[in-house]
């Protein structure tokens, strides 16, 4: 057993849970830090869509977008399944993306209306 600062034990699983809770949280926000796959799920957000459709709407490869899908299929965001010869794909649970969409909205507006206020108060 050790000590966290000297003063009481310190329980290692809680802090190799922790960790594992954090890697994985840093994962998911390293797939939603990219401006592609954010359009893709807002994009997925509206029903579920072939690849073609999500690439005339994003104006990007289907190379490009099939990388990107799978890469979000990967994080368990969305899946896939086939139509005839297209490849459909959909948002795997709507509600917990609609959260995060918000949630980064939110965020970006809180930033862009802080760094408005301080390029205000150094004029």
């Amino acid at each position: 057993m050790t000590m966290k600062h000297g003063l009481l034990p310190e329980d290692r699983s809680q802090d190799h849970g922790a960790v594992h809770e954090a890697a994985t949280v840093a994962s998911l926000l390293d797939v939603l830090g990219d401006a592609t796959r954010l359009a893709i799920l807002r994009h997925l957000h509206g029903g579920e869509h072939r690849v073609v459709e999500l690439t005339e709407h994003l104006g990007l490869a289907q190379s490009t977008v099939s990388q990107h899908l799978a890469i979000l299929r990967s994080a368990g965001l969305i899946s896939s399944h086939s139509h005839g010869r297209a490849n459909v794909s959909r948002i795997e649970n709507p509600e917990a993306i609609e959260q995060v969409l918000s949630a980064t909205e939110s965020l970006a507006a809180v930033i862009s209306a802080d760094a408005a206020s301080r390029g205000k108060e150094s004029l």
